[in-house]
């Protein structure tokens, strides 16, 4: 029998009573797709599974996504291989490609390879971060949309030593505006939706209104009452949502991580209208 066990009042929820490396009937799937939604990521300890089972599980949830930025085009596998991971871009709070006219809906990391100790990644609940502003700053929010442009994760990426070709990638994905409050498709609740790695500005706002306020609601994602932490072990699965949740890599070890992991988009009936 599937169960949840809160890991904090707000966000996160570690799963038992389920083999990953075993085809998932519809119940499970729904019970699941429930408990997600829910707690917005679920944690899945001692799943020693490969990457075919891995997307296999994905593919219960959504279809595939392909990273903006994967080395490897032909896998559905994004491998994080790190040992030097300060200013890579997981290190800031960010949801994942909101620079894409279609952000995708979640991801699922796989651990498969650890430091000696760090690598831990933290989640916020972004509803929360939205439910806790005052009704005036809730009501201007809602009337505001916001730039979304690659253009400062791709410098940071660039100066990392990565061979991007820097004018390319801003034909291929120009900013694009989109809602401060996103509505959820499946729960019509309520998220604040900047974030340091892609939101530039506020639209309509004077550059000392953005100076103010976009940095205020980029800081308030990082309040502690909004976040969970997970300390990884080889063969843990963590399944977040990617539309109500903000989450941080922590940057703070110099050995080996490897990471495995598939992006997926939702289904038509669980897309934004």
């Amino acid at each position: 029998m599937i169960e949840f066990r809160p890991v904090t009042k707000h966000i996160g929820a570690e799963v038992t009573g389920v083999d990953l490396r075993k085809p998932l009937s519809q119940e499970e799937v729904a019970t699941l797709r429930e408990g997600w939604l829910k707690h917005l990521v679920l944690f899945f300890r001692d799943q020693h599974i490969d990457d075919e089972q891995h997307l296999q599980f994905a593919l219960n949830f959504g279809t595939l996504n392909h990273p903006a930025f994967k080395k490897d085009a032909g896998s559905p596998i994004h491998v994080l291989d790190q040992t030097s991971p300060k200013g890579e871009g997981g290190d800031e709070w960010h949801s994942d490609n909101t620079f894409e006219p279609t952000p995708p809906m979640g991801s699922l990391l796989r651990c498969v390879q650890l430091p000696s100790v760090g690598g831990d990644t933290c989640w916020a609940n972004t509803y929360l971060a939205y439910d806790s502003l005052s009704k005036p700053l809730q009501r201007l929010c809602d009337e505001l949309t916001a730039v979304h442009d690659i253009t400062m994760s791709m410098k940071k990426a660039i100066s990392k030593g990565h061979p991007f070709d820097l004018a390319e990638i801003q034909a291929k994905w120009p900013p694009i505006e989109r809602p401060v409050v996103r509505v959820h498709a499946e729960t019509g609740r309520k998220a604040l939706f900047v974030n340091r790695a892609s939101t530039t500005r506020l639209v309509g706002l004077t550059d000392r209104e953005n100076e103010a306020l976009l940095p205020m609601l980029i800081d308030h994602i990082r309040s502690p009452e909004f976040q969970c932490r997970l300390q990884w072990r080889p063969g843990t699965l963590a399944f977040w949502d990617n539309r109500p949740t903000q989450h941080y890599a922590v940057a703070d070890y110099t050995e080996r991580r490897r990471m495995h992991r598939v992006t997926i988009n939702a289904f038509p009936e669980h897309a934004d209208r």
